[in-house]
């Protein structure tokens, strides 16, 4: 998956444009491993939410004790942004048709035009951030527009920032 990385001061404008104009299908957060409860030491993260967001509500507040997400009115976590270093990223899920009918995932690195008309369009893009030491992962189902914002490090890192979809743009 290739992934565009977006300025840490626009996450939550990002965050509310992409829960206001597409479909999230699903919602996962582990943390990111390390020492336990108990004292032991696990390289893997363990799994906090994994929701399926298909005919579900699905939102997000932020107050100053942190961002809550929100599912059907409900809170199922909580990150209090103690330590929270980069700004999101967003990738996008791309498969190239196969003979077997099956599909091949493409992975491309960084310095890639998003809308190359060579590259099929995603099937899937993917919001992801590590706040408080959880691994948290948003997918959007199809494409999350994206625009240019600012470099990061020329030639190839770039800073994105979430776009409207095009019907709601020539709309507005």
């Amino acid at each position: 998956m290739e992934q565009y990385w977006m300025p840490k001061k626009l996450d939550f404008k990002s965050l509310r444009l992409c829960l206001d104009n597409y479909k999230p299908i699903f919602l996962f957060i582990r943390d990111c491993g390390g020492v336990r409860e108990d004292g032991e030491y696990h390289v893997q993260g363990r799994e906090k939410v994994s929701e399926d967001l298909t005919d579900k509500t699905f939102d997000f507040r932020k107050d100053s004790s942190g961002l809550h997400m929100i599912i059907d009115s409900e809170e199922v976590f909580h990150f209090p942004l103690e330590d929270y270093v980069k700004g999101f990223s967003l990738a996008y899920e791309r498969v190239e048709p196969t003979e077997d009918g099956v599909g091949r995932m493409i992975m491309l690195s960084t310095g890639v035009d998003p809308y190359d008309p060579e590259l099929p369009e995603p099937r899937k893009s993917t919001l992801r951030n590590i706040l408080d030491k959880h691994l948290m992962e948003i997918s959007f189902e199809g494409r999350v527009n994206i625009k240019f914002h600012s470099w990061w490090k020329k030639p190839d890192w770039k800073y994105w920032t979430v776009d409207k979809p095009k019907n709601v743009q020539e709309s507005s």
